[in-house]
């Protein structure tokens, strides 16, 4: 059942760009290995050399002591090798049954066998904890059931050796746990986990052993028993990270109300919402997924119907109707799915900075010069690493990726920042680097709304944290009473 794995000397080469430089270390059949490291460490590259979707360079790759020089995903799924993307890697339009089966259908003479794939599907959806018909279209789930689709679509492979990508970024504590039960039992099965996160509260919970690695090279290893999440943090970056959070500076004492809503409500999702945020504030939204933060910011911009509710804009009141009018009102919302709603991947880093002022910018045509300065200036401003300032925006890491997106949506000098999930899945070093951002933008004299799973980051970062349960507002916490206890006893309705 078990399967073990060396790399020997993997070195990947993109072009004349090398992102690995001769990786060795090996993993033993098993046993959960956490991978860390910063956005462009090379983790994924190797994972997808492992799985099959890409070739090494040069180096050889073992596998239970053979060499392999996988062709296609395929041919390392037939060894039992499965990789569980961070990006998702669905047919929105079927259904997750076909989803599941996709190129691995089960027939019955010549027709397909619809019945055995959907009994097959339904017994995997049970397997991660997600209650949910297997015929239901994938574009129709939310994020945090699309995640447990990939993680049900690697099982249903009969996996020996699983390659988990940021798995838990968009699931909720309570789905967190199913899954984290769920590889305890794949382990004492025998299954060799390898668990890619930057939450490092969970790689010291759940796996066996930490592998670090920076700039395409292996750093070390270590028993995670022998190793605290200071030192991962550290390794990760090659330096120390105590400073992840500046000290917060409050509002200006006569700073104005920026934003002012009341009585906003979304059908099935938020009642009778009201809140305010002032000039210079950092507002943290928190809650369980489900409790109606995104909906309610998405509802504000016009891309949900509302019944009700007042939204005054420095105390005028206005009537949004599309994220348009928001930014002509000053008003901006960056979602937590950058890669489906922040970003268009296809096209250039300079496209995508342009596209919201698109009618500001082109007067009447485009102003090509001005576009790539302004692109400079971003990169330098929200310090984004990258090798060719010509490449599409899906060849930059998932960090990047992220300061390209804040870049494009402060492109528009917006009074009111609304910043959904901000660092998911970005590294230890991004987030810092996102975080101080937020610092200077509320310095600038905006108003920041923070809508974060992650309680270090709501109690790191905000001035007061608005709890959503079931809809409603719960609390209103300030700074004194932003503690881990209280945020999750709000969010579960167990504060007394």
């Amino acid at each position: 059942m078990s399967l073990s794995v060396r790399f020997q000397h993997i070195v990947k080469e993109f072009g004349p760009v090398r992102v690995l430089h001769g990786v060795d270390f090996a993993l033993e059949p098993g046993r959960v290995y956490g991978l860390l490291g910063e956005n462009g460490a090379g983790k994924s590259t190797l994972m997808k050399i492992l799985a099959g979707y890409e070739a090494p360079t040069s180096g050889q790759l073992l596998v239970d002591g053979v060499e392999q020089r996988f062709a296609d995903a395929r041919q390392a799924e037939a060894l039992g090798i499965a990789l569980i993307h961070q990006e998702f890697n669905l047919a929105e339009h079927l259904t997750v049954t076909q989803n599941i089966f996709l190129g691995h259908e089960q027939s019955a003479g010549w027709l397909l066998d619809l019945k055995a794939m959907g009994a097959g599907a339904a017994a995997c959806l049970e397997q991660v904890g997600l209650d949910i018909s297997p015929d239901t279209r994938v574009a129709d789930l939310i994020v945090a059931e699309k995640q447990l689709v990939e993680i049900a679509k690697a099982l249903s492979r009969k996996a020996r050796l699983l390659i988990m990508d940021e798995p838990t970024a968009s699931l909720s504590s309570g789905e967190t746990r199913k899954l984290f039960a769920l590889m305890a039992r794949l382990k004492a099965e025998g299954v060799t986990i390898v668990y890619i996160s930057h939450k490092l509260d969970e790689m010291e919970a759940n796996t066996d052993e930490v592998v670090v690695m920076r700039d395409g090279r292996y750093v070390s290893r270590a028993l995670t028993a022998d190793i605290d999440r200071h030192q991962m943090a550290n390794l990760m970056v090659g330096r120390d990270v105590s400073d992840m959070f500046l000290a917060k500076q409050p509002p200006a004492p006569d700073a104005g109300t920026l934003l002012k809503v009341e009585g906003l409500s979304v059908p099935g999702w938020v009642r009778e919402l009201s809140f305010e945020v002032r000039a210079g504030e950092i507002l943290g939204f928190g809650g369980l997924v489900g409790a109606g933060r995104t909906e309610a910011f998405e509802a504000l911009l016009g891309l949900r119907p509302r019944t009700a509710g007042l939204i005054e804009i420095g105390g005028v009141p206005v009537d949004i109707r599309n994220p348009r009018q928001a930014m002509l009102h000053g008003l901006t919302y960056l979602s937590e799915d950058r890669k489906g709603k922040g970003l268009h991947v296809e096209l250039g880093l300079r496209e995508n900075l342009t596209m919201m002022t698109l009618e500001r910018d082109a007067t009447p045509w485009l102003d090509l010069k001005g576009g790539r300065a302004a692109l400079d200036r971003a990169i330098a401003d929200f310090g984004i690493r990258l090798r060719d300032v010509d490449c599409k925006a899906g060849a930059l890491s998932g960090g990047n990726q992220q300061k390209l997106a804040l870049a494009k949506y402060l492109h528009s000098d917006p009074r009111v920042v609304v910043l959904d999930e901000p660092t998911r899945g970005v590294d230890v070093g991004a987030k810092r680097d996102i975080y101080q951002l937020i610092h200077r933008l509320a310095a600038e004299g905006r108003a920041v709304i923070v809508i974060s799973s992650e309680l270090i980051e709501l109690i790191g970062l905000c001035h007061r944290v608005a709890i959503l349960h079931g809809g409603k507002l719960q609390a209103m916490l300030d700074h004194d009473h932003l503690t881990e206890e209280e945020l999750i006893s709000h969010a579960t309705d167990t504060h007394h």
